[in-house]
C-alpha cells in the first residue's frame, strides 16, 4: 500500500481535514459542518476524527500530517510588514501577536496536544511537514486535475508572503515561477471592496460577485469608478501583476480592511452598512471591481500561457471561487481546458498539502484514473445511514413516509416540484467545498417565476438579489446554456441560450432594483441572472446517480431537464451534514418537503415545532 497522509488546514477561516492513501482521496470535509460554526478556524477536531474512521486508519498509521502552510514564515511577514509600517498598527499589533505566539509559532505543540483529542498515538511516530500555502493551493487542483500537465493560477487574499502564484505542473512535480507578494493583491482588494459595500469579509465575497450584474454596465459612473480604482487604489502591469496604494488600505497593519473616510472622499458615498438598503451606485462600484478582478485574471492567465505553453490550466485559491471571472477565463480561448477545483478556499489547502506530501515529498508516481477527475464529484464527507435517519425521525416524533423504490420516490418528488413546492434534499456523502451539489440541497422548479423570492426569503432568510444555480442534466447543458463542456462544481458562470431569454424594456438599466429582479427574463426565471447568465452545475450519472435520476424524473415529467439548486441552510448557517442538521432546518423554515435516502417528511404533517428553538439566535448573519 502507497503512502497514507492527512492533510490539515487551521487557524485561520475553513479549517478542514483530507486524507490520502496511495494518491487517492479517502475522505474530506471542513470542521464548520460538524461544529455548526460557519468557517470555524479552530483545528478540525471532528473533521480529522471522521477522516481517519472513514478511512479506516489510526494517527500512528499515517506516514506523515501535512499542514497547509508555513507558520513562521507567515510570522516573519507579520513582524517584517508591522516594522515597515511602524509606528502604525501598534493597536494591531497587540492584539495579534499573543494569538500568533499561542497558537502559530508553537504550532508543533498545538498539533501534538490537538491530536490527543483525537486519539492516542506515539510521538516519535508523527512527521509533520509544512508546504507553502500557494503550493498547497496549487496541488488541490493540479493533482486531481485529469491533465498530466498544465499551468496552474492561484489567486487569494494572502499566504506567508505570496498572495498569487503562477506553477507548472507536470507529471508529478509542480514547479512555482512567478509570485506576487504581500502587500499586493487582488483577493484583499476584491476583500476591501466587499468590507466598503458592507458585507463580511472573508464571507460576503461571492455576494458582491451577485451584486455586481445589477450594476448598469453602460453607465458614466460604473466607467468612472474604474477609472478611479484604477488611478487611485491598483495599477496594473501587464503580466497580471498588481501594485496597491497602501495609503488606501489599513489590512496590513489595522483592524479593518479600509480606511474609509479615504474611500469615501474618493466613490462620493459613505462605507455601506451591513442591512442597508442597496442602491444604484453601490451595484455600480460591485460591477466596477468585478471588472477588474476579471481584466487581472485574464492578464495573469496570459502570463502563465507565456511562461509555460501548456493547452490546459487548473485554478485555486479563494478568488477561484468568482465564477464569473472563471466564465471570462473560460471563453477567452487562452487555455483549451480550464479546471477549477470545488475547494478552491483555504479548506482546499488541506487536501493540497495531503496530495503536495505524497507527490513532491515522498515522490510518488501520479497516475489519473482517466474519470472526468480524481475528486468523485467532491462527495468527500460523511454519507447519511438509514439508522441515522430513524433516530432522528424517533427523537422529533417525525412523520414519514418510506420508499422501498428510490425511482417511485423521484417520480413523486418530481410531481412535488412541478407543483411549485421546495424540497430539502439530503443523499449519499457531504460535498467537500463551499457549493451545494446535489448531496445536501435545497431543490425546486426553475422555470416558477416566484421561486428566487420564495427560496430568498422564506427559506434561506437572504437579500433578494442572491441568484440561485441550475442543476442540469450534464448531457442536456447545451440545451438551456452557452457552454459545450462540464462544469459539475458550479464555478463557471455561462449565458442562458438566446433562445430562451425574453426582451427587456429599453429602460431596463434604469429601473430601480427591485423591479430589475423580478422582471421575467427567460422560460427559467429562478435560475436566470440579471445578465442572461446563470452559474452552472452539471450533473453526472457516474458521480450522482439518485441527483441524476430525480432530475431525470423531472425532465420526463415536465421536458426540463434542469432544477433550482441551493445549499441547504439558513442565512449564517454551514451546510447542513447529518439527517437531525436537515430536520432542525427543514422544521424552521418555510420548507414544503424534506427529502433524506428513501424517507419522505412532509411539513403539514409534522409536529408543532417549539417557537422558542430560532435560527436569528444560533447564527451570525454572514
Amino acid at each position: 500500500m502507497g503512502k497514507k497522509i492527512l492533510g490539515i488546514s487551521a487557524f485561520y477561516h475553513d479549517s478542514a481535514a483530507a486524507v490520502v492513501v496511495d494518491g487517492k482521496i479517502i475522505a474530506a470535509a471542513q470542521e464548520e459542518r460538524f461544529t455548526r460554526k460557519k468557517h470555524d478556524p479552530a483545528f478540525p477536531f471532528n473533521a480529522v476524527k471522521f477522516c481517519l474512521q472513514y478511512s479506516g486508519l489510526a494517527i500512528d498509521d499515517l506516514d506523515a500530517i501535512a499542514f497547509y502552510d508555513k507558520p513562521l514564515l507567515k510570522f516573519e511577514r507579520l513582524l517584517e510588514t508591522y516594522y515597515a509600517f511602524s509606528p502604525k498598527g501598534i493597536t494591531s499589533f497587540i492584539t495579534s501577536i499573543p494569538v500568533w505566539l499561542k497558537e502559530k509559532m508553537f504550532l508543533k505543540k498545538l498539533m501534538y496536544d490537538s491530536l490527543k483529542k483525537v486519539g492516542s498515538y506515539d510521538k516519535k511516530k508523527i512527521k509533520f511537514l509544512f508546504p507553502e500555502h500557494h503550493l498547497s493551493h496549487a496541488a488541490s487542483t493540479y493533482y486531481v486535475s485529469p491533465y498530466q500537465e498544465s499551468a496552474i493560477l492561484t489567486i487569494d487574499g494572502v499566504g506567508e508572503w505570496a498572495t498569487a502564484s503562477i506553477c507548472h505542473g507536470k507529471s508529478k512535480s509542480i514547479t512555482i515561477l512567478k509570485e506576487l507578494q504581500f502587500p499586493h493583491s487582488l483577493g484583499l482588494l476584491y476583500s476591501a471592496f466587499t468590507y466598503f459595500l458592507g458585507f463580511r469579509v472573508n464571507s460576503g465575497e461571492y455576494k458582491l460577485m451577485g451584486l455586481a450584474p445589477y450594476g448598469d454596465p453602460n453607465s458614466e459612473q460604473v466607467k468612472k469608478y474604474v477609472s478611479t480604482i484604477k488611478k487611485e487604489l491598483v495599477d496594473i502591469k501587464a503580466d497580471g501583476s498588481i501594485w496597491l496604494n497602501q495609503t488606501y488600505f489599513n489590512y496590513a497593519t489595522g483592524l479593518r480592511m479600509v480606511h474609509a473616510y479615504k474611500w469615501e472622499k474618493i466613490f462620493g458615498f459613505p462605507l455601506r452598512k451591513p442591512e442597508d438598503e442597496l442602491l444604484q451606485h453601490h451595484c455600480n462600484l460591485g460591477l466596477a471591481i468585478q471588472q477588474i478582478t476579471e481584466e487581472v485574471v485574464l492578464l495573469m492567465a496570459a502570463e502563465a500561457k507565456k511562461l509555460t505553453g501548456a493547452d490546459n490550466i487548473c485554478v485555486a485559491g479563494g478568488v477561484a471561487l468568482n465564477c464569473v471571472a472563471n466564465g471570462k477565463l473560460l471563453t477567452s480561448g487562452i487555455f483549451k481546458n480550464i479546471f477549477i477545483t470545488p475547494a478552491s478556499g483555504d479548506a482546499g489547502g488541506a487536501l493540497g498539502a495531503a496530495l503536495a506530501a505524497n507527490h513532491i515529498y515522498f515522490s510518488e508516481e501520479r497516475v489519473p484514473s482517466g474519470k472526468m477527475d480524481e475528486l468523485e464529484g467532491s462527495y468527500l464527507g460523511p454519507e447519511i445511514s438509514e439508522l441515522d435517519i430513524r433516530l432522528t425521525a424517533n427523537k422529533y416524533k417525525a412523520v414519514y413516509h418510506h420508499f422501498d423504490n428510490f425511482t417511485e420516490l423521484c417520480k413523486e418528488a418530481a410531481k412535488l416540484i412541478d407543483d411549485g413546492n421546495v424540497i430539502g434534499w439530503v443523499q449519499g456523502r457531504m460535498e467537500f467545498g463551499p457549493r451545494a451539489l446535489g448531496a445536501r440541497s435545497i431543490i425546486g422548479d426553475p422555470r416558477n417565476e416566484d421561486m428566487q423570492k420564495k427560496l430568498n426569503l422564506k427559506i434561506k432568510y437572504r437579500e433578494s438579489f442572491r441568484p440561485f444555480a441550475p442543476s442540469v442534466l450534464a448531457e442536456d447543458c447545451e440545451t438551456y446554456f452557452e457552454h459545450k463542456g462540464t462544469s459539475p462544481y458550479m464555478l463557471l458562470v455561462q449565458p442562458v441560450k438566446e433562445t430562451r431569454r425574453l426582451p427587456l424594456p429599453s429602460n431596463y438599466h434604469a429601473l430601480p432594483l427591485r423591479e430589475k429582479l423580478y422582471y421575467k427574463r427567460s422560460d427559467l426565471p429562478s435560475i436566470t441572472h440579471i445578465d442572461f447568465s446563470a452559474r452552472i452545475q452539471t450533473v453526472h450519472k457516474e458521480t450522482n446517480p439518485r441527483y441524476h435520476e430525480l432530475i431525470s424524473e423531472f425532465k420526463k415529467l415536465t421536458g426540463y431537464g434542469v432544477i433550482v439548486n441551493t445549499s441547504f441552510n439558513v442565512r449564517g448557517e454551514p451546510i447542513i451534514n447529518t439527517p437531525e442538521d436537515a430536520y432542525r432546518c427543514f422544521m424552521r423554515t418555510e420548507m414544503d418537503y424534506l427529502i433524506v435516502g428513501n424517507y419522505l417528511f412532509k411539513k403539514t404533517e409534522q409536529p408543532e415545532w417549539k417557537k422558542t428553538d430560532n435560527w436569528k439566535e444560533e447564527f451570525v448573519l454572514d
